[in-house]
C-alpha cells in the first residue's frame, strides 16, 4: 500500500475553512482529518476520539516526555498537541490527512512532512470582508471579534509560505478549488508557489 499524504489548512476564523473541510470529508475518498490530543475538559456533544483525544494533564506530559507529539500548545491553561503515532498510522494506511492548524503548526508539520504535504491558505479578499463575516455570525463578542482579527492579520503575513492559496468571495467555488488540489494530491503532491495578498491586504 502506498504511504498517505497530507493537506495542511490554514485561515483565519470566518474565511469559511470549516465548511470547506467538511465537503473533503464528504466528498474525498479515503481521507481523514487528524484529530488534535486535549487536556481539555470534554464538552457536551463531543466525542472522545472525534473531536480530540482527550487526556489528563499527567497523560499529557507523559506523552510529552517520551517525544510523542509533533507539535504542541498550551492554550487557556490547556495543551492542544498532534500525536506521532496516530499520524504514521493514518499514513501508514495510505490516508488522505488534513490538518487544520494555524501557521505556526504548518511551520512545525513542514519539519516532519514537507516531502508528502501540499499547504493550503484559506483567505477572504480583505479584512473587511473578515470583518463583516465575523461579526454577521452574531456570536463574537467585540473583544473576540478584535482578537480574531489580530490573529489573522499576523496569518496573513505567512502566506507566501504555502503552496496554494484559495480566496473564499464564493463558497462553492472554494469548495470546489480544495476539492480539485486534494484529489490531485492523492497521487502526487504539487510545489506551486502562491502569489500573496499582502498588498490587497495593505500589510
Amino acid at each position: 500500500m502506498n504511504r498517505g499524504r497530507i493537506i495542511v489548512l490554514s485561515g483565519p476564523s470566518g474565511s469559511g475553512k470549516s465548511s470547506i473541510i467538511n465537503h473533503l470529508l464528504n466528498e474525498v475518498e479515503n481521507i481523514a482529518i487528524s484529530v488534535s490530543t486535549t487536556t481539555r475538559a470534554i464538552r457536551n456533544g463531543e466525542i472522545d476520539g472525534v473531536d480530540y483525544n482527550f487526556v489528563s494533564k499527567g497523560e499529557f506530559s507523559e506523552l510529552l516526555k517520551n517525544d510523542q507529539f509533533l507539535e504542541y500548545e498550551e492554550v487557556h491553561g490547556n495543551f492542544y498537541g498532534t500525536r506521532k503515532d496516530l499520524v504514521e498510522e493514518a499514513l501508514e494506511f495510505g490516508k488522505l490527512l488534513i490538518f487544520d492548524v494555524d501557521t505556526r503548526g504548518k511551520d512545525n508539520l513542514d519539519k516532519f512532512y514537507s516531502d508528502i504535504a501540499v499547504s493550503i491558505f484559506i483567505t477572504t479578499a480583505s479584512k473587511d470582508i473578515l470583518e463583516d463575516r465575523l461579526r454577521g455570525r452574531g456570536t463574537e463578542t467585540e473583544d473576540k471579534i478584535k482578537i480574531r482579527l489580530k490573529n489573522a492579520i499576523y496569518e496573513m503575513k505567512d502566506i507566501y509560505k504555502f503552496d496554494y492559496f484559495v480566496v473564499n468571495d464564493d463558497l462553492a467555488k472554494a469548495k470546489k478549488d480544495v476539492y480539485d488540489i486534494a484529489r490531485l494530491t492523492a497521487f502526487k503532491p504539487s510545489k506551486s508557489l502562491t502569489k500573496s495578498l499582502i498588498d490587497i491586504w495593505a500589510l
